[in-house]
């Protein structure tokens, strides 16, 4: 029995080394990618750029919390989805600030930025969707850290369209349209973590 303990706690161990390895990976990816989203979209006026750097911002706090919470038990996991549904629900509302701002005063954004900086987007997300993929079922924490990077991919193929949009119509709106449907995918998702998280936390309590 006690060999079988042991097993199962070195198992264990190994869990978490590995979800700290993988989160640490993607947690320095989005870091890096949110100065990069955030000066571009900063550059060529982009509402679509901006509100994909918050949300490389909110995925790099939802790593970090994820991290801090590996060792914890599954009581703090869920107080952590909390949070990380709340950083979510925060971050989709500003983005439908900003889109609204952007529509009150108006300005052409630069379309080949958009695009390329979202094709650069979309890489990086696309490797970190991989890394999570095989832990997105291994606990309440992981799952909803893959769901953020499964939107992520949504995210950055509609800021890719967005420029070229622009490009080719030579208006704002594209930027801003997909801005505001980024900022309900968010909000969507937000809820369905806040949902999760709650009813987790209500079974434990």
């Amino acid at each position: 029995m006690s060999g079988c303990c042991e097993n199962k706690s070195c198992t264990l161990d190994a869990m978490r080394a590995n979800h700290g390895r993988v989160l640490k990976i993607v947690l320095a990816v989005n870091v890096v990618m949110f100065a990069v989203e955030m000066l571009a979209g900063l550059a060529a006026h982009s509402t679509a750029l901006l509100a994909d750097a918050a949300d490389m911002l909110g995925d790099a706090l939802v790593y970090g919390f994820s991290l801090y919470v590996l060792t914890r038990d599954e009581i703090w996991q869920a107080r952590a989805a909390l949070l990380k549904g709340l950083f979510m629900l925060a971050f989709g509302l500003g983005v439908a600030a900003e889109a609204i701002y952007k529509t009150i005063y108006p300005i052409l954004p630069h379309g080949e930025t958009i695009s390329l900086i979202g094709l650069l987007a979309l890489a990086a997300n696309t490797w970190c969707f991989l890394l999570l993929y095989r832990h997105r079922a291994d606990n309440l924490n992981m799952s909803s850290v893959w769901l953020c990077s499964r939107n992520d991919l949504f995210a950055n193929s509609g800021v890719i369209i967005a420029g070229l949009a622009v490009i080719y119509s030579q208006s704002r709106w594209p930027d801003i349209i997909v801005g505001g449907i980024i900022s309900a995918l968010f909000l969507n998702s937000a809820i369905g973590v806040l949902r999760q998280s709650i009813a987790s936390l209500r079974a434990k309590t």
